[in-house]
């Protein structure tokens, strides 16, 4: 009996110990933190550069020119006022040229012209300082149309309180309508209503009113060629007392402008450049209604009357950096000035002219 309660006893002992390894205490389940990883989208423009944004801009051209004598005739020596006339020869002229992009819209260009005379005052001849001053404001297009439509206002006024010029003027651009190609296109047809006043002085004697409506065209051809055509439809009408020299108080006049243009590059050499520039054309054919008469004289005026001219020149440039060019010109003017009889062609002469200059762009 001893015995079996030992095995018994034995059995129960190892039986105890089997299930003990068998048994696995639970796990303990512990909480896992979430972290959130936000990733910034990158966008990488392989086609295409962003512009950089918008700044105010423009630049400023300062140019003296020389003007010689008529065919090597001075004003003294021009008894008869065919050749030189009151027209400028033996002098210099001060030109400077700004213009200023002040917003994306607005547009202010200054302009300033100062003479001064070469030699003695029988032998050389200027014109009055002047000052001109434009505001250009881009509306845009009108609605869905093409048509672009820019306004002008001008003030232009001479020293020794001379003559005096306000206007006031809004430009229909239809360029976008024409036909283009590599060959002719159309960059400026431009319609223009316009009105305007003039004066002298600090009176009313010499007051005007001004209504127009000018045609403004530009055409680029190929080989460095350009046309500009321009019509002026004007009405002028006397103020006060003050009458045309034939006694009228009105007139009524049509202007014709045409110009063609070419540059073409001889030689180049980094910023080093030689071109030779020409330009030419009716500047301008002014045709009237009535004929006026000659102030202090009874001959009448022909209706219409002329001036045709050409300048060839040569010209070399040079920039330094992208924002400078220095430049300077030579050559020669071949001029018609305006007759007394349109069917005249006696007045055609020659005058060498020059200039220099330096162009900054900000």
């Amino acid at each position: 009996m001893k015995k079996l309660a030992l095995v018994l006893g034995s059995l129960l002992v190892v039986g105890t110990a089997a299930s003990a390894k068998e048994v696995v205490p639970a796990p303990v389940v512990v909480p896992e933190k979430v972290v959130e990883i936000v990733e910034k989208p990158v966008i990488v423009y392989r086609d295409r550069e962003v512009a950089p944004a918008w700044r105010p801009n423009g630049s400023v051209d300062i140019q003296y020119r020389w003007y010689g004598e008529a065919e090597k005739k001075t004003n003294q020596e021009d008894t008869d006022d065919d050749w030189a006339g009151d027209k400028r020869t033996n002098v210099g002229r001060l030109q400077g040229v700004s213009n200023i992009n002040f917003t994306e819209n607005q547009t202010l260009n200054i302009r300033y012209r100062g003479y001064n005379t070469l030699r003695s005052e029988n032998s050389s001849n200027g014109s009055l300082d002047e000052l001109r001053l434009r505001h250009f404001y881009n509306f845009g297009n009108l609605g869905t149309s093409k048509v672009n439509l820019t306004s002008r206002v001008e003030y232009k006024t001479k020293a020794n309180d001379g003559g005096k010029f306000a206007e006031a003027s809004l430009g229909f651009n239809f360029a976008d309508y024409f036909f283009a190609n590599d060959y002719f296109k159309v960059s400026d047809f431009t319609v223009r209503p316009l009105y305007a006043h003039g004066w002298s002085g600090h009176g009313d004697n010499s007051s005007y009113n001004r209504y127009g409506l000018n045609l403004e065209s530009t055409y680029e051809l190929p080989l460095g060629f350009s046309i500009e055509l321009n019509l002026y439809g004007r009405y002028n009408r006397k103020l006060s007392d003050n009458r045309y020299s034939d006694g009228r108080k009105s007139d009524l006049n049509l202007g014709v402008e045409a110009y063609l243009y070419n540059t073409t590059n001889l030689y180049k050499n980094g910023s080093f450049g030689v071109d030779f520039t020409f330009e030419g054309g009716y500047d301008e054919y002014t045709i009237h209604r009535h004929k006026l008469v000659e102030k202090f004289k009874s001959t009448e005026k022909e209706r219409a009357s002329y001036e045709l001219y050409a300048l060839p020149a040569l010209q070399v440039s040079y920039k330094p950096t992208d924002f400078v060019k220095l430049y300077a010109a030579a050559g020669a003017e071949y001029r018609n000035w305006a007759l007394t009889a349109n069917s005249e062609a006696k007045n055609w002469r020659w005058q060498p002219t020059a200039w220099a200059g330096m162009k900054v762009s900000f």
